[in-house]
């Protein structure tokens, strides 16, 4: 938010920023189109501001284009947020959702751009597991999977379909908090953060059993396991996230971290790469507006004011 911000993280704290992932300069002859095209789906009638969250936080991660698709019953106020991404119209149900109708355009779409997000302020869509499993199992591209799209997706998530159709196209991350995580493996909240690892690296070694990626040479699943010390794994590489406060723990966070996720992995263009570093600039991001502001008082739009100081401070302390 200003230059004047001094937050001076502690020798942990700064050890920890330098053994993350280059976030890259922009280059001085860059254009719009060096720095991703990104593609979120969500919101429904009463939730229309997690997506624009979603998307001003990727405008704020520095998503040279951003673009999202929210059912036409909102469109208007969606528009209303943020002067800078792109909108467009989804069919609509008599609920004010996405219609399963826009299946094959969401589809479409999501295979155009560089990356894309689905799931904020979503709600329950009539069809939504077969509209989520569509999704799921024919994007080439990475897609990020949140909220009521991690729910949709659970119920059947291990149900056979017959031999040959369990493939997956696309690096797929999924970003559950304990009682999202609990629904999609049936299993109960781990509590420890060893319990937590292991139920983590158990998902997505299960995960990769039942399904199966066209190039698992470049694509994988990439489980972000959210909570106080954040874990991030693909199945055979586990990090724990050492940024963020409790002050995070609000309405609209989760959002905010997949608009910053589906931003950089769309600049980065290594997933695993660019989650590492997102978490991570999530949590820094509500670590400096801690310094400023009292925890109670922190907000999910707080978390974008802040990410520009955040980025700041993460570059400074790897020079």
């Amino acid at each position: 938010m200003s230059k004047d911000n001094h937050f001076a993280p502690n020798p942990a704290l700064a050890d920890f920023l330098r053994s993350l992932p280059e976030f890259p300069l922009r280059k001085e002859n860059g254009h719009k189109g060096n720095y991703g095209h990104v593609f979120l789906v969500g919101g429904s009638r009463g939730m229309s501001g997690s997506i624009a969250l979603a998307g001003k936080a990727a405008l704020a991660a520095g998503s040279g284009l951003v673009h999202l698709a929210v059912p036409e019953s909102i469109l208007n106020i969606v528009a209303s947020y943020a002067m800078e991404y792109m909108i467009a119209p989804l069919p609509s149900d008599p609920e004010g959702k996405i219609d399963p109708s826009a299946q094959e355009m969401i589809i479409h779409s999501l295979n155009t751009f560089t990356a894309g997000a689905i799931g904020p302020g979503l709600g329950r869509i009539h069809n939504e597991s077969v509209v989520l499993r569509s999704v799921l199992q024919n994007v080439e591209k990475p897609v990020v999977f949140d909220a009521d799209a991690l729910n949709a997706l659970a119920p059947d998530l291990w149900i056979d379909l017959p031999e040959g159709e369990l493939k997956i196209a696309g690096t797929r991350i999924f970003t559950p908090h304990p009682g999202e995580f609990a629904r999609l493996t049936g299993e109960p909240i781990p509590q420890t953060e060893e319990e937590r690892k292991n139920a983590a690296l158990r998902f997505v070694q299960s995960f990769k059993d039942h399904y199966h990626f066209s190039h698992p040479e470049k694509d994988s699943l990439i489980l972000i396991l959210k909570g106080h010390r954040t874990i991030i794994t693909d199945g055979q590489n586990v990090y724990i996230n050492e940024t963020g406060n409790p002050g995070m723990a609000t309405g609209g966070s989760g959002d905010v971290l997949t608009g910053i996720l589906v931003s950089l992995i769309g600049q980065i263009r290594d997933p695993l790469s660019a989650v590492r570093l997102a978490v991570a600039l999530h949590g820094l991001a509500g670590d400096c507006a801690a310094k400023v502001l009292e925890q109670e008082s922190i907000t999910a739009s707080s978390l974008i004011l802040y990410f520009s100081d955040a980025l700041r401070l993460f570059r400074s302390v790897r020079r």
